[in-house]
């Protein structure tokens, strides 16, 4: 029997809106049908570059702040980007993003950091304003899915 792939979950929490994100990504990666995947969930301040390098994919959350993802996520990528550099190349990703306004600048830097590590983003960022709606959640159900389905079949 194969060990479980591992998801890991990064994400920094904030706000009910970005709860209700995070709870429904979760749900899709533990949706039926995705087997072999163990989904491991570290806040952004805690994950380390040892959960990077026993991850087969990710899922990032933040928000954005004053246009840039939150300093939880910025210190987890300073924490774990040259310890990891040539470790993860190619492996799936995915993000999510809410803001009260703009969230274009938060997705912008961690598709770049993302880029430089050479991840690969399976999934399009889903990037929430405001209160989110039914749909949205659907969609982080869906990245959350995505993601665990793709680490899943190989990766």
């Amino acid at each position: 029997m194969q060990p479980p792939r591992v998801l890991l979950l990064v994400h920094h929490t904030t706000s009910p809106a970005l709860q209700a994100m995070f709870e429904a990504v979760l749900e899709g990666a533990h949706a039926d049908g995705i087997d072999g995947v163990e989904v491991q969930v570290r806040a952004a301040l805690s994950a380390t570059a040892s959960d990077v390098l026993g991850a087969d994919g990710f899922v990032l959350g933040t928000p954005a702040n004053i246009g840039y993802m939150s300093g939880a996520l910025k210190h987890f990528f300073d924490q774990i980007y040259y310890p990891t550099l040539t470790a993860k190349v190619g492996v799936p990703y995915g993000l999510y993003v809410h803001g009260n306004s703009d969230t274009a600048g938060a997705v912008r830097a961690v598709s770049a950091i993302s880029k430089g590590l050479r991840w690969t983003q399976v999934h399009d960022p889903v990037s929430i304003q405001g209160e989110p709606a039914k749909s949205d959640l659907e969609y982080c159900w869906d990245l959350g899915a995505t993601v665990a389905a793709t680490i899943a079949g190989g990766g």
